[in-house]
């Protein structure tokens, strides 16, 4: 079990890594080239219209550039929290559907029956059922809830 973990921990923390100096290396060399591009830009705005002109076109420029960085951040972000989502909800499943197929819970399971009885066992049974229905469909009604409410 913390084997899974820490390999999960790992793997992330590798990916992350990667992916942290892979944007790095982008966001320099991004840099550079938004600088010269900047510089001629302001210097042919300069000879054409003024001095006050060229500084309102690169306010603009750079104001696009945020913009457009700022929506890519909030998609990502946004991806990232529906796959957490997901994953959430298989790991729920496989937790719910391997816990009815241990073979230790069938055992105490039959022997539980076995000295109680069927006769008596099935009143029992089907008030358990009733509750197990009502849980589940309280538990897929608040996963309904969270996901109508809007993100972040």
């Amino acid at each position: 079990m913390f084997q899974r973990i820490i390999d999960g921990i790992s793997a992330s923390t590798g990916t992350t890594v990667r992916l942290t100096s892979l944007a790095a290396g982008a966001a320099f060399a991004l840099f550079i080239t938004t600088c010269f591009l900047c510089a001629a830009a302001f210097i042919s705005v300069l000879n054409n219209y003024g001095p006050v002109q060229a500084c309102l076109a690169g306010a603009g420029v750079f104001f696009l550039l945020t913009l457009a960085a700022a929506v890519s951040y909030w998609a990502y972000k946004r991806e990232l929290r529906k796959q957490a989502q997901i994953a959430a909800e298989r790991a729920a499943k496989a937790a719910a559907s391997s816990m009815l197929a241990d073979p230790m819970l069938l055992a105490t399971g039959l022997q539980i029956v076995r000295a109680i009885g069927v006769k008596r066992l099935l009143p029992i049974l089907a008030i358990g059922g009733v509750a197990l229905g009502i849980l589940a469909s309280r538990a897929a009604g608040m996963s309904d809830e969270v996901s109508a409410e809007p993100a972040e």
